[in-house]
């Protein structure tokens, strides 16, 4: 069965997920669902400062957003930054230094956040992470699973009230195509059990996320949330984590610019929102989020017992 996902996937991938794709599908986007100003409106970003993250901000920017980078480099945020307001004039542009990996002090940030700021109208979760070899972070926590899954889960989760407090309020998770290899698994979530492969650990956290989305859509109803594919996009953190895939696909991955307009059309467009919550896109069109035949999906059961595990693990590191 997992030579047939790959396979599936593999094929679906390259009709789907490349440069030439996207420019094929381009063809049937509405332009004026991008034409709007969101001057007023602000939107928190992680993973700013390179890649699809700094993509999605440069576009935001642009039309007049306030830009929160949540960032784990300094260094290169600001330098992100100051690229940003240079090239869209837009000074609403604030650097905020985390490292998801972290826990505790996600949950910290976000509390932080909130009594500095009375509004946000969109977060977008982009920060993720492939490892090479098991890791763990000092709280003891497998560090991928830190950062793409659990962070994901405090930083929503805690921004959710002033989320609820401002006007059209969105979450947006950028994701995988990879998850459309996984079924979703709760009974490892650390990674502790079989070898270690840090591309297919990275794909369930990415199903994760999907099955995360889904979830919080239901309980949070007065927001929208989605989650999203990118398409294969030539960023540094595909070039450092999967080389030989960078190297073999480099003429045909989507620039980060094409991989962010599904993110930024998530975020600004009264298009998307009027979509239902919860739902899975590709190329601004709602797709679904298993491959045909592939024994993907998993039960509700299932899917309630990794958010009460979720929720339970976030309460260990949540501050008093």
């Amino acid at each position: 069965m997992s030579l047939y996902r790959n396979s599936a996937w593999f094929l679906k991938g390259v009709t789907e997920f490349t440069r030439k794709a996207f420019l094929a599908a381009s063809k049937r986007f509405v332009e004026k669902d991008l034409e709007v100003s969101v001057a007023g409106r602000s939107f928190m970003i992680t993973g700013a400062n390179s890649g699809i993250g700094k993509a999605t901000a440069m576009a935001i920017a642009k039309k007049g957003g306030t830009i929160h980078m949540v960032c784990r480099n300094k260094d290169k945020a600001e330098e992100a930054r100051a690229d940003i307001v240079k090239e869209t004039g837009n000074k609403e542009v604030y650097v905020h230094i985390l490292d998801l990996a972290e826990t505790k002090k996600v949950w910290e940030f976000a509390e932080s956040f909130k009594r500095k700021y009375k509004t946000l109208n969109v977060l977008i979760n982009n920060a993720g992470s492939i490892m090479s070899q098991r890791d763990v972070n000092a709280e003891g926590l497998e560090k991928s699973f830190a950062i793409n899954v659990l962070g994901v889960y405090i930083l929503t989760k805690s921004l959710i009230p002033l989320l609820e407090k401002s006007p059209d309020p969105r979450v947006i998770t950028v994701s995988s195509g990879g998850m459309l290899v996984q079924k979703l698994r709760t009974g490892n979530l650390q990674s502790e059990r079989g070898r270690y492969d840090g591309t297919m650990v990275y794909a369930q956290h990415k199903r994760q996320q999907v099955v995360m989305t889904e979830q919080l859509a239901k309980t949070h109803t007065s927001i929208h949330f989605s989650v999203m594919h990118p398409g294969w996009v030539d960023t540094p953190a595909v070039a450092n984590a999967m080389p030989d895939f960078h190297q073999s696909m480099k003429e045909s991955l989507r620039t980060p610019e094409q991989g962010a307009d599904t993110v930024v059309w998530l975020a600004v467009s009264e298009a998307a929102a009027a979509n239902a919550s919860g739902r899975f896109y590709q190329d601004r069109k709602m797709v679904s989020t298993h491959l045909p035949l592939a024994w993907t999906h998993s039960s509700s059961l299932e899917e309630q017992k990794l958010m009460s595990l979720l929720e339970d693990l976030a309460k260990t590191f949540q501050p008093h």
